[in-house]
């Protein structure tokens, strides 16, 4: 199933569990996870995209490694909300996803990657470092987003 209001998402997954969050990019895939209890989302793993069928295993494969009961994918959205080339593909992603059988939230991914770059800047981190870290780091900041939006 596929929402795009976090209360839905969140009825949805009334046990709470780990989420996964995903920023998902035409190059590569940003991953993070938050704790059961939906208080702290932290960057994982980067997915390098390859063939469709072989981002699916990588992401499976990264779900597996935790008892990941959600994924919340970045939408990204035109700065007026309305859709763009790539909010159809993310919501594709998703569609293409949906057979692994979790519940899937699209989220608003509006400023992630700014955010969480303008942090990296403030933190002095090399501009190298920054676009190892910077996927990973906006699909935290979207996942955060998400479990602030479901626990208010």
């Amino acid at each position: 199933m596929i929402f795009e209001k976090a209360s839905d998402f969140r009825d949805a997954l009334r046990d709470g569990g780990v989420l996964i969050g995903l920023d998902v990019g035409s190059k590569t895939i940003g991953t993070a996870f938050c704790d059961a209890e939906w208080t702290f989302a932290s960057p994982a793993d980067l997915i390098k995209r390859s063939k469709f069928s072989k981002d699916k295993i990588a992401l499976a494969a990264a779900i597996a490694t935790r008892r990941t009961k959600g994924i919340v994918i970045g939408l990204p959205l035109n700065m007026d909300g309305s859709e763009s080339p790539r909010s159809q593909s993310s919501r594709a992603f998703a569609r293409n996803i949906a057979d692994i059988g979790l519940p899937i939230l699209l989220r608003d991914e509006r400023w992630s990657t700014q955010a969480v770059e303008r942090d990296m800047i403030a933190a002095d981190m090399s501009r190298a470092k920054r676009a190892e870290k910077i996927d990973s780091g906006a699909a935290a900041f979207i996942l955060q987003g998400a479990i602030d939006a479901m626990t208010a």
